[in-house]
Parts: structure tokens; sequence; C-alpha cells
């Protein structure tokens, strides 16, 4: 599986490719959602785990971003807030899937079962 993780922290990056993924996996990273389009372009991933919270173009907006670009792209919201309204944001945006980050071995078996 190509996996793209876009989070603003290196360390949750890092934490995310150790659990989530499996060594044969190609993953790539994004440091801002600024850039998710150009690296989804090049990378073309399976699936795109995308944090909310993010400096310069969060995370809604990034899935807006992409899902305009590529109709087709899978997004899964990886993030601490569980708020309904934070839910129903990235659903309107595009978002396929919505993971909360304290139950990061869960979304592996998930995003297979999805796959």
């Amino acid at each position: 599986m190509k996996i793209l993780i876009v989070d603003d922290s290196p360390v949750m990056r890092q934490t995310i490719r150790s659990i989530v993924t499996t060594p044969e996996d190609e993953t790539a990273e994004c440091s801002d959602g600024a850039s998710v389009v150009s690296v989804y372009n090049s990378f073309l991933p399976d699936w795109v785990l995308m944090d909310v919270k993010m400096s310069l173009t969060d995370g809604i907006q990034a899935t807006r971003n992409l899902k305009a670009a590529h109709p087709d792209a899978r997004v899964a919201i990886v993030t601490n807030y569980s708020d309904q309204e934070f839910r129903e944001e990235a659903r309107a945006a595009g978002a396929d899937e919505y993971f909360l980050k304290d139950n990061l071995p869960a979304i592996r078996h998930q995003l297979e079962r999805l796959s």
C-alpha cells in the first residue's frame, strides 16, 4: 500500500509511520497541507492520512484542494479532535474516514478493509 502522511509534527509523522505502515508499504510525508496536491501528483498514494490542525493550510482545506484536483483520492483524517463539528467539516471537504490519534493501531486494519 502507498500511504501519504500529512502532519506538521515530525514526531507524529514518525509515530504514524511506525504504527500504521508495514515494511512493504511505500510512504511519503508532507509537513503541511499546502504541499499535499503536489506530493500526491508525484506519489499517487492509495491513502492520504491527514491531520486537521496545521499551520499554513489545515487538513480540511487541504482535503478540499486534493479532492478538487483528484476526486478519487482517498483521505483519512487522523487527528486528536473528536468534535462532531470537525467530523462534519471533514466529510463535507471529501474525507473518506475520520480516525483519532489515540487509536492508531486500528487505522491499519480499517485501511486494509477499505482498500
